[in-house]
């Protein structure tokens, strides 16, 4: 519940520190005394819109600070978990407001977004008021109050799931349906490529290998000459080894007489005769191995100029042609492959649809059973509240497939009547002030159990009614307010009798402080004696009789 409420500033407001407690608190005053002023700084500290005019004449800003004292498990703290706010015990919302316009919001004196100020305190509090456009009187979330009012939290998670997989399986035939047409569109390419390449059959490192082969073979007769050359200075007559034979015959004839002086020059020419052999025997295999025939040269230049046309062809090097021709024949297999695996997509869209529909079905009857319930209960609400000609009802409307989503396929509108044989139609359109503060408490009361804030406000519920009606009105608030807090501006007698905590708003300035002193707006809680008198004052007028006080003494026993 809100515990406290500071105001620094806004508007007539200069200074108040007000202690809240739970059960039903009234607000009361004479009209232009603030009431106002204080839901809208209340509203500002929840994330309202911001307005530079809210601060006080003279001041360059002010502020608001709500503090709440909640269950440990309240929603909102699993906000405040959600973005590393630290929440010990309670949560405080505070907003700063500069008379340029701009604001700075803080939970928990943590600085943080207006959009998250806003997004926490609507767990936190409703404020309903005769012009207010949001909550009850928003279409968009009456199909949300009403899942909460028949506990239909179950069902609908089962209907975000299958409408989570039916949205996949839709993207994955969407998908292929689109890969296979433009697949289908390269068909002819594909087909005569794979051919080609099949045809061709490149294999990987052949590139290299042809160009060091054709490369080989044109100098190949620049070779084999300077090879032939190379074995002629080896051999023949004037060639390396009969030198080296004349030059050990010689050291032979010369050897006894030499001491052995001669021994390892002729080791030397031994061993360099045996190794021009070796040389000159390598020399002959090469110039055998040198000797080409010429078709093999055209064969792989050919072959090397077929691979490099295919690769300029497809934009790819030649290496990469084998895995080219693999994924293109991979995709032609798709193609061909392509209406089976549509038949086992089509068959899972129809699973899912299926899934869902049967899911959005369990939901829409609990949907239907949940309206019904409540019309009844709001029906039975309105009797007492002089309203028991008026008709309201939940309408529950299905859409098709097509304009379905992972809420399920209904529409809820929350339609009234209030004359007999009139035309349904949305609250706000349909009702007067009165008539529609009161539908709005028939309604919350109605759905008391459904929603996450702890505090209800209500501006002038009961504008436009009095006598039984508003005696009426104070009763169901004050059953509200068994279970929740509830904080009222009312100009009833008969609901603030009914209040655990009256507040009284006053509007003036410091008698002792001179004339040109601002006006500020005050607000007094009031014991026994003073709440007696306020009744009497909104009983009687401006001038409080004992007839009036005799009557306020009645209000305030019969509601005990």
């Amino acid at each position: 519940m809100l515990s406290a409420l500071s105001i620094r500033d806004i508007v007539l407001i200069d200074k108040l520190d007000l202690p809240l407690e739970s059960g039903l608190c009234t607000l009361t005053g004479e009209t232009g005394a603030g009431k106002s002023i204080l839901l809208d700084a209340l509203g500002l500290a929840i994330g309202g819109r911001a307005d530079g005019g809210l601060v006080a004449q003279g001041a360059d800003k002010g502020s608001v600070t709500a503090v709440f004292d909640l269950d440990p498990k309240h929603p909102a703290f699993d906000l405040l978990s959600e973005n590393d706010i630290e929440a010990d015990e309670g949560i405080i919302l505070r907003r700063i407001q500069t008379k340029d316009g701009r604001t700075r919001a803080f939970v928990n004196d943590q600085l943080v977004s207006v959009g998250l100020l806003r997004t926490i305190g609507d767990t936190l509090i409703e404020i309903h008021g005769q012009h207010d456009e949001r909550g009850l009187l928003d279409e968009t979330g009456h199909r949300t109050l009403l899942d909460a009012y028949g506990s239909l939290e179950r069902s609908l998670r089962v209907v975000r799931e299958t409408w989570a997989s039916l949205a996949e399986a839709r993207t994955a035939l969407e998908s292929h349906r689109a890969a296979l047409a433009k697949a289908a569109a390269d068909q002819d390419f594909l087909t005569h490529a794979v051919a080609e390449l099949d045809e061709l059959n490149p294999e990987a490192g052949e590139e290299e290998s042809l160009a060091a082969e054709r490369t080989l073979m044109m100098h190949s007769e620049k070779i084999a000459d300077d090879v032939v050359e190379a074995e002629a200075a080896l051999s023949g007559d004037k060639g390396l080894e009969a030198r080296i034979n004349l030059a050990l015959r010689r050291l032979e004839r010369a050897k006894d007489q030499a001491g052995g002086r001669l021994d390892g020059v002729i080791a030397a020419l031994d061993r360099t005769l045996n190794e021009a052999a070796d040389a000159r025997e390598q020399l002959s295999e090469a110039v055998r191995t040198l000797e080409f025939d010429p078709n093999r040269l055209d064969a792989a230049e050919t072959r090397l100029f077929a691979l490099r046309a295919a690769a300029r062809k497809y934009d790819v090097s030649v290496e990469a042609l084998p895995e080219l021709a693999d994924r293109m024949r991979n995709e032609l297999e798709g193609i061909e492959a392509g209406e089976t695996r549509t038949a086992e997509l089509e068959q899972a869209l129809g699973d899912a649809e299926a899934a869902y529909t049967a899911a959005a079905g369990a939901l829409s009857d609990g949907r239907l059973k949940a309206a019904m319930r409540l019309d009844r209960s709001v029906a039975k609400e309105l009797i007492p509240l002089k309203l028991d000609k008026a008709t309201f009802r939940t309408q529950v409307t299905q859409v098709d497939l097509d304009h379905a989503g992972p809420e399920g396929i209904d529409k809820v509108a929350f339609l009234i009547s209030t004359n007999p044989g009139a035309p349904l139609g949305p609250l706000i359109k349909i009702a007067s002030g009165g008539e529609l503060s009161r539908f709005i408490l028939a309604l919350k009361v109605s759905l008391a159990s459904t929603s996450s804030a702890t505090t209800l406000i209500f501006d002038e519920v009961d504008a436009g009614v009095g006598g039984a009606v508003a005696e009426a009105v104070g009763k169901r608030l004050a059953e509200l307010a068994k279970s929740l807090q509830v904080l009222v501006v009312t100009h009833s007698p008969q609901v603030a009798a009914r209040a655990a905590k009256h507040f009284l708003i006053s509007k003036g300035g410091n008698g002792k402080a001179p004339k040109s002193t601002p006006v500020v707006t005050r607000v007094e809680p009031l014991d026994d004696g003073s709440r007696r008198e306020e009744i009497a004052r909104m009983l009687s007028g401006a001038k409080v009789t004992e007839e009036a006080r005799a009557a306020a003494d009645q209000l305030i026993e019969g509601t005990h």
